[in-house]
Protein backbone atom coordinates (compact mmCIF):
# COMPACT_ATOMS: atom_id res chain seq x y z
CA UNK A 1 0.00 0.00 0.00
CA UNK A 2 2.91 2.47 0.91
CA UNK A 3 4.56 1.96 -2.65
CA UNK A 4 0.67 2.40 -4.82
CA UNK A 5 0.70 5.81 -2.24
CA UNK A 6 4.13 7.00 -3.28
CA UNK A 7 3.70 6.02 -6.86
CA UNK A 8 0.48 8.24 -6.41
CA UNK A 9 2.01 11.54 -5.07
CA UNK A 10 5.00 11.10 -7.50
CA UNK A 11 2.58 11.56 -10.12
CA UNK A 12 0.77 14.42 -8.57
CA UNK A 13 3.81 16.10 -7.76
CA UNK A 14 4.81 15.63 -11.53
CA UNK A 15 1.18 16.69 -12.84
CA UNK A 16 1.71 20.00 -10.94
CA UNK A 17 4.90 21.00 -12.20
CA UNK A 18 3.64 20.40 -15.99
CA UNK A 19 0.29 22.44 -15.06
CA UNK A 20 2.85 25.21 -13.45
CA UNK A 21 5.28 25.24 -16.88
CA UNK A 22 1.57 25.79 -19.06
CA UNK A 23 0.24 28.50 -16.13
CA UNK A 24 3.34 30.00 -16.99
CA UNK A 25 3.63 29.52 -20.96
CA UNK A 26 -0.01 31.17 -21.37
CA UNK A 27 0.56 34.08 -19.64
CA UNK A 28 2.98 34.92 -21.55
CA UNK A 29 1.01 34.54 -24.68
CA UNK A 30 -1.93 36.57 -22.84
CA UNK A 31 -3.35 39.29 -25.31
CA UNK A 32 -2.58 42.93 -23.41
CA UNK A 33 -0.82 44.05 -20.51
CA UNK A 34 -1.99 44.30 -17.04
CA UNK A 35 -0.71 47.92 -17.10
CA UNK A 36 -3.06 49.34 -19.89
CA UNK A 37 -3.90 52.89 -17.73
CA UNK A 38 -4.24 55.45 -21.00
CA UNK A 39 -2.53 57.48 -18.20
CA UNK A 40 1.10 55.81 -18.47
CA UNK A 41 3.59 56.74 -20.88
CA UNK A 42 6.73 53.95 -22.05
CA UNK A 43 9.03 55.07 -19.43
CA UNK A 44 6.48 54.89 -16.87
CA UNK A 45 5.33 51.22 -17.96
CA UNK A 46 9.24 50.11 -18.32
CA UNK A 47 9.06 51.44 -14.46
CA UNK A 48 6.58 49.17 -13.71
CA UNK A 49 7.78 46.33 -15.44
CA UNK A 50 11.27 46.70 -13.71
CA UNK A 51 9.56 46.56 -10.47
CA UNK A 52 7.24 43.83 -10.60
CA UNK A 53 10.86 41.44 -12.50
CA UNK A 54 9.00 41.11 -15.89
CA UNK A 55 11.97 42.85 -17.84
CA UNK A 56 14.35 39.99 -16.91
CA UNK A 57 15.31 37.17 -19.57
CA UNK A 58 11.83 33.72 -19.77
CA UNK A 59 13.95 31.57 -18.06
CA UNK A 60 15.06 33.78 -14.66
CA UNK A 61 10.68 34.96 -14.77
CA UNK A 62 10.21 30.66 -14.84
CA UNK A 63 12.09 29.77 -12.48
CA UNK A 64 11.00 32.76 -9.64
CA UNK A 65 7.92 31.34 -11.10
CA UNK A 66 7.61 28.39 -9.89
CA UNK A 67 9.86 28.57 -6.80
CA UNK A 68 7.24 31.49 -5.21
CA UNK A 69 3.97 29.48 -6.30
CA UNK A 70 5.47 26.70 -5.17
CA UNK A 71 6.53 28.01 -1.85
CA UNK A 72 2.87 29.87 -1.41
CA UNK A 73 4.09 33.43 -2.49
CA UNK A 74 1.54 34.11 -5.40
CA UNK A 75 2.69 37.77 -6.10
CA UNK A 76 0.64 41.13 -5.63
CA UNK A 77 -2.47 42.36 -7.49
CA UNK A 78 -1.18 44.52 -10.43
CA UNK A 79 -5.03 46.28 -10.86
CA UNK A 80 -7.93 45.24 -8.70
CA UNK A 81 -6.40 45.71 -5.20
CA UNK A 82 -2.36 47.34 -6.51
CA UNK A 83 0.03 45.62 -4.41
CA UNK A 84 -2.01 43.94 -2.31
CA UNK A 85 -0.71 40.28 -2.20
CA UNK A 86 -2.86 37.75 -3.52
CA UNK A 87 -2.40 35.42 -1.01
CA UNK A 88 -4.52 38.28 0.73
CA UNK A 89 -6.85 38.90 -1.38
CA UNK A 90 -7.74 34.93 -1.61
CA UNK A 91 -7.17 34.33 1.86
CA UNK A 92 -10.35 36.33 2.71
CA UNK A 93 -12.37 34.67 -0.22
CA UNK A 94 -11.68 31.01 -0.96
CA UNK A 95 -12.96 30.09 2.84
CA UNK A 96 -16.42 30.99 2.37
CA UNK A 97 -15.88 29.34 -1.24
CA UNK A 98 -14.74 26.43 0.51
CA UNK A 99 -17.63 25.77 3.16
CA UNK A 100 -20.40 26.82 0.45
CA UNK A 101 -19.09 23.91 -1.76
CA UNK A 102 -18.20 21.72 1.18
CA UNK A 103 -21.80 21.89 2.28
CA UNK A 104 -23.12 21.67 -1.28
CA UNK A 105 -20.95 18.46 -1.64
CA UNK A 106 -22.38 16.59 1.54
CA UNK A 107 -25.83 17.42 0.79
CA UNK A 108 -25.81 16.63 -2.68
CA UNK A 109 -23.75 13.35 -1.66
CA UNK A 110 -25.76 12.06 0.81
CA UNK A 111 -29.30 12.90 -0.58
CA UNK A 112 -28.08 11.54 -3.97
CA UNK A 113 -26.68 7.89 -2.42
CA UNK A 114 -29.94 7.68 -1.08
CA UNK A 115 -32.22 8.36 -3.66
CA UNK A 116 -30.36 6.09 -5.95
CA UNK A 117 -30.20 3.16 -3.21
CA UNK A 118 -34.38 3.53 -2.83
CA UNK A 119 -34.66 3.38 -6.71
CA UNK A 120 -32.42 0.60 -6.91
CA UNK A 121 -33.22 -1.52 -3.95
CA UNK A 122 -37.41 -0.66 -5.41
CA UNK A 123 -36.51 -1.18 -9.24
CA UNK A 124 -39.95 -0.32 -11.58
CA UNK A 125 -41.58 1.27 -8.39
CA UNK A 126 -43.34 4.19 -7.90
CA UNK A 127 -40.29 5.17 -5.62
CA UNK A 128 -38.11 4.16 -8.71
CA UNK A 129 -39.87 6.98 -10.76
CA UNK A 130 -40.31 9.66 -7.94
CA UNK A 131 -36.16 9.49 -7.76
CA UNK A 132 -35.80 9.41 -11.62
CA UNK A 133 -37.71 12.49 -12.07
CA UNK A 134 -35.78 14.05 -9.06
CA UNK A 135 -32.34 13.70 -10.75
CA UNK A 136 -33.92 14.76 -14.36
CA UNK A 137 -35.40 17.72 -12.66
CA UNK A 138 -31.98 18.22 -10.81
CA UNK A 139 -29.66 17.61 -14.06
CA UNK A 140 -31.85 19.49 -16.30
CA UNK A 141 -32.66 22.78 -14.30
CA UNK A 142 -29.70 25.16 -13.68
CA UNK A 143 -28.22 26.09 -10.18
CA UNK A 144 -28.89 29.39 -10.47
CA UNK A 145 -33.26 28.50 -11.12
CA UNK A 146 -33.13 26.64 -7.59
CA UNK A 147 -31.12 29.68 -6.52
CA UNK A 148 -33.71 32.16 -7.57
CA UNK A 149 -36.48 30.16 -7.02
CA UNK A 150 -35.71 29.17 -3.10
CA UNK A 151 -34.13 32.97 -2.49
CA UNK A 152 -37.26 34.21 -3.54
CA UNK A 153 -39.48 31.58 -1.68
CA UNK A 154 -37.33 31.14 1.59
CA UNK A 155 -35.18 34.32 2.01
CA UNK A 156 -38.08 36.97 0.62
CA UNK A 157 -41.35 35.33 1.51
CA UNK A 158 -41.05 32.97 4.67
CA UNK A 159 -37.58 34.96 5.77
CA UNK A 160 -36.48 31.60 7.06
CA UNK A 161 -33.11 32.40 6.12
CA UNK A 162 -30.70 35.66 4.43
CA UNK A 163 -31.58 36.67 1.33
CA UNK A 164 -27.79 37.89 0.67
CA UNK A 165 -24.84 36.42 2.47
CA UNK A 166 -23.76 38.43 5.94
CA UNK A 167 -20.68 37.40 7.94
CA UNK A 168 -22.80 38.10 10.79
CA UNK A 169 -24.70 34.65 10.34
CA UNK A 170 -22.71 32.68 8.16
CA UNK A 171 -24.23 29.67 8.12
CA UNK A 172 -27.58 30.63 7.77
CA UNK A 173 -26.62 32.76 4.99
CA UNK A 174 -25.21 29.26 3.43
CA UNK A 175 -27.97 27.21 3.27
CA UNK A 176 -29.34 28.22 0.65
CA UNK A 177 -26.70 28.96 -1.87
CA UNK A 178 -25.48 25.31 -0.61
CA UNK A 179 -28.44 23.48 -1.36
CA UNK A 180 -28.89 25.62 -4.83
CA UNK A 181 -25.49 23.86 -5.78
CA UNK A 182 -26.26 20.61 -4.23
CA UNK A 183 -28.57 19.86 -7.07
CA UNK A 184 -27.17 18.98 -9.77
CA UNK A 185 -24.34 16.76 -7.65
CA UNK A 186 -27.60 15.10 -6.20
CA UNK A 187 -29.41 14.16 -9.16
CA UNK A 188 -25.65 12.96 -11.11
CA UNK A 189 -24.94 10.69 -7.38
CA UNK A 190 -28.54 9.21 -7.64
CA UNK A 191 -28.31 8.46 -11.30
CA UNK A 192 -25.14 6.53 -11.05
CA UNK A 193 -25.82 5.06 -8.04
CA UNK A 194 -29.35 3.49 -9.41
CA UNK A 195 -27.37 2.42 -12.07
CA UNK A 196 -24.55 1.08 -10.46
CA UNK A 197 -26.18 -0.61 -7.86
CA UNK A 198 -28.56 -2.45 -10.48
CA UNK A 199 -25.88 -3.63 -12.19
CA UNK A 200 -24.07 -5.26 -8.95
CA UNK A 201 -27.13 -6.87 -7.56
CA UNK A 202 -27.97 -8.68 -10.39
CA UNK A 203 -24.12 -9.78 -10.87
CA UNK A 204 -23.11 -13.84 -10.07
CA UNK A 205 -21.46 -12.89 -7.04
CA UNK A 206 -24.22 -11.08 -5.24
CA UNK A 207 -26.28 -14.35 -6.28
CA UNK A 208 -23.66 -16.20 -4.33
CA UNK A 209 -23.63 -14.03 -1.61
CA UNK A 210 -27.57 -14.63 -1.14
CA UNK A 211 -26.54 -18.57 -1.59
CA UNK A 212 -24.06 -18.62 1.25
CA UNK A 213 -27.15 -16.89 3.28
CA UNK A 214 -25.71 -12.89 3.52
CA UNK A 215 -29.03 -10.90 3.39
CA UNK A 216 -30.50 -7.43 4.38
CA UNK A 217 -28.24 -4.74 5.82
CA UNK A 218 -24.99 -7.06 5.06
CA UNK A 219 -25.47 -7.79 1.33
CA UNK A 220 -26.49 -4.30 0.52
CA UNK A 221 -24.00 -2.22 2.47
CA UNK A 222 -21.22 -4.06 2.79
CA UNK A 223 -21.19 -6.62 -0.21
CA UNK A 224 -23.31 -4.38 -2.76
CA UNK A 225 -22.44 -0.94 -2.18
CA UNK A 226 -19.13 -1.23 -1.44
CA UNK A 227 -18.26 -2.61 -5.40
CA UNK A 228 -20.46 0.05 -6.64
CA UNK A 229 -18.57 3.12 -4.90
CA UNK A 230 -16.18 3.11 -7.09
CA UNK A 231 -17.57 4.49 -10.36
CA UNK A 232 -19.45 6.57 -8.00
CA UNK A 233 -16.36 8.40 -5.97
CA UNK A 234 -14.83 8.97 -10.04
CA UNK A 235 -18.01 10.87 -10.87
CA UNK A 236 -17.79 12.93 -7.88
CA UNK A 237 -14.50 13.65 -7.60
CA UNK A 238 -14.53 16.46 -10.10
CA UNK A 239 -17.98 17.57 -8.52
CA UNK A 240 -16.11 18.66 -5.04
CA UNK A 241 -13.37 21.16 -6.63
CA UNK A 242 -16.10 23.10 -9.06
CA UNK A 243 -18.40 23.24 -5.96
CA UNK A 244 -15.78 24.15 -3.36
CA UNK A 245 -14.20 26.56 -6.22
CA UNK A 246 -17.92 28.72 -6.15
CA UNK A 247 -19.81 29.05 -8.73
CA UNK A 248 -20.43 32.61 -10.79
CA UNK A 249 -23.45 33.33 -11.04
CA UNK A 250 -25.18 31.95 -7.70
CA UNK A 251 -22.31 33.97 -5.67
CA UNK A 252 -24.28 37.11 -7.56
CA UNK A 253 -27.35 36.03 -6.73
CA UNK A 254 -26.53 35.64 -2.97
CA UNK A 255 -24.04 38.14 -3.11
CA UNK A 256 -20.98 36.20 -1.68
CA UNK A 257 -17.59 37.20 -1.64
CA UNK A 258 -16.14 33.69 -2.70
CA UNK A 259 -13.20 33.11 -5.51
CA UNK A 260 -16.04 33.13 -8.48
CA UNK A 261 -16.30 36.81 -8.49
CA UNK A 262 -12.33 37.83 -7.77
CA UNK A 263 -11.46 35.24 -11.37
CA UNK A 264 -14.27 37.65 -13.08
CA UNK A 265 -12.84 41.13 -11.92
CA UNK A 266 -9.06 39.63 -12.59
CA UNK A 267 -10.10 38.60 -16.33
CA UNK A 268 -12.02 41.81 -16.97
CA UNK A 269 -9.05 43.57 -15.69
CA UNK A 270 -5.93 41.88 -16.85
CA UNK A 271 -4.73 40.96 -13.70
CA UNK A 272 -2.19 38.56 -14.73
CA UNK A 273 -1.17 37.26 -11.66
CA UNK A 274 -4.86 37.19 -9.71
CA UNK A 275 -6.13 34.77 -12.62
CA UNK A 276 -2.55 32.77 -12.74
CA UNK A 277 -3.11 32.41 -8.78
CA UNK A 278 -6.65 31.06 -8.85
CA UNK A 279 -6.02 28.93 -12.20
CA UNK A 280 -3.18 27.43 -9.92
CA UNK A 281 -5.02 26.82 -6.73
CA UNK A 282 -7.97 24.91 -8.83
CA UNK A 283 -5.36 22.99 -9.97
CA UNK A 284 -3.59 21.83 -6.99
CA UNK A 285 -7.31 21.21 -5.21
CA UNK A 286 -8.57 19.10 -8.21
CA UNK A 287 -4.95 17.09 -7.99
CA UNK A 288 -5.12 16.51 -4.11
CA UNK A 289 -9.06 15.21 -4.69
CA UNK A 290 -8.02 12.61 -7.72
CA UNK A 291 -4.66 11.68 -5.61
CA UNK A 292 -7.47 11.08 -2.91
CA UNK A 293 -9.70 9.11 -4.81
CA UNK A 294 -7.02 7.13 -6.33
CA UNK A 295 -5.86 6.01 -3.16
CA UNK A 296 -9.49 5.46 -2.09
CA UNK A 297 -9.44 3.31 -4.65
CA UNK A 298 -7.05 0.93 -3.55
CA UNK A 299 -8.67 0.90 -0.34
CA UNK A 300 -12.05 0.14 -1.57
CA UNK A 301 -11.12 -2.50 -3.99
CA UNK A 302 -7.35 -3.94 -3.21
CA UNK A 303 -7.19 -5.11 -6.70
CA UNK A 304 -7.02 -2.10 -8.24
CA UNK A 305 -4.22 -1.86 -5.84
CA UNK A 306 -2.09 -5.11 -7.34
CA UNK A 307 -2.89 -4.50 -10.54
CA UNK A 308 -1.18 -1.14 -10.88
CA UNK A 309 1.84 -2.85 -8.99
CA UNK A 310 2.05 -5.20 -11.57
Amino acid sequence: MKKYIAKRVLTAIFTLLVILLVLFILMQLMPGSPFNDEKLNDDQRASLYAKYGLDQPIVVQFFRYVTNMLTGDFGVSYNISKNTPISQLIQSRLPISIGIGGMAVTIGALIGLVLGLIAALWHDTVLDTIATIISVIGVSVPSYVFALALSYQFGFKLRWFPMLYTTADQLGSSILPSVSLSMFTMASIARFTRTEMLEVLGSDYMLLAESKGVSGFSLIFRHALRNALIPIITVLAPLIVDLMTGSLVVEKIFAIPGVGSLLVNAIQSNDYNVVISLSFIYSAMYIAIMLAVDILYGIIDPRIRLAKDE
